[in-house]
């Protein structure tokens, strides 16, 4: 099932944030199915808005051995399964033109990844296959540059787009979150805030790229507490073994946990 309805998703009467989450990368049909069966599970019993996250490939990666993926049209085949299995939409990046037509036949959301989001090409191929774009803030970016990259959307005959924070570099090796940009990006467009990638320390002398998931409920309680309109959080059984990005991961056992306070806390700004 594509789901065509969600550029401001509601999960019933719900007024809560929405979230993305799910694993770095599809590495499988199982571990996708288990992973998503949870996150949807959580969100339910909590009713909150849930998008399934995952790559269908990595492009951006540090070093040439590094984990890509299992296949185009096979790990895309895994999330058009957990949209169907869950009646759940599904969100993954793109990297190139070409890549847009083809993902946009499996998934919901085309994301458009940090480094990319002035890419002028890409952003108006997603816009075109009329799903939502989901624009990540590049790290280099002011909060008032993204609104030309949502106008690049507009200007393609498309209204359905968001705006990703994933925080802003500093230094060489370590990431920070003004969190002075929500209010500022929200004149645009929805915006999400894209706690474990915030959270990262790239630039690494191993090439891997490091990160502080001891910070996760504490970034995420500030952007919940500064209006975002949803979350977007990486999560895994297994981060340690996670093939991209589980230095910055959350533990899908502490997923539950972490979302039953960020409720409480929204239910709380709720009332302001």
């Amino acid at each position: 099932m594509i789901h065509q309805d969600i550029p401001y998703i509601k999960h019933n009467n719900s007024n809560n944030f929405f979230l993305l989450a799910g694993p770095c990368a599809i590495e499988g049909e199982e571990m996708a199915l288990r992973i998503a069966e949870k996150v949807v599970t959580i969100s339910n019993k909590l009713e909150i808005p849930y998008v399934f996250k995952g790559s269908f490939k990595k492009a951006n990666r540090s070093r040439i051995d590094s984990f890509t993926g299992i296949g185009d049209e096979k790990a895309l085949k895994i999330l058009k399964k957990v949209s169907d299995t869950f009646n759940v939409p599904t969100v993954t990046d793109i990297h190139e033109v070409s890549d847009a037509k083809l993902a946009a036949q499996y998934v919901d959301v085309l994301q458009i990844p940090a480094f990319l989001v002035r890419q002028t090409d890409l952003v108006v191929a997603a816009a075109k296959t009329g799903k939502v774009v989901n624009l990540k803030k590049g790290q280099f970016m002011s909060p008032e540059a993204m609104k030309h990259a949502v106008q690049k959307v507009k200007d393609s005959g498309s209204n359905k787009a968001w705006i990703t924070d994933r925080g802003t570099m500093f230094g060489y090796q370590d990431m920070i979150v003004d969190f002075r940009g929500i209010p500022t990006m929200r004149k645009y467009a929805p915006v999400i805030l894209d706690v474990t990638h915030s959270l990262q320390q790239p630039n690494q002398n191993i090439g891997i790229t490091g990160g502080r998931p001891d910070m996760i409920e504490t970034i995420a309680r500030a952007g919940i507490v500064n209006n975002v309109d949803g979350l977007f959080i990486e999560t895994h059984f297994n981060p340690a073994n996670a093939k991209s990005d589980g230095a910055n991961m959350l533990h899908l056992d502490n997923l539950e946990q972490l979302l039953t306070n960020l409720v409480a806390i929204k239910q709380l700004v709720n009332t302001f």
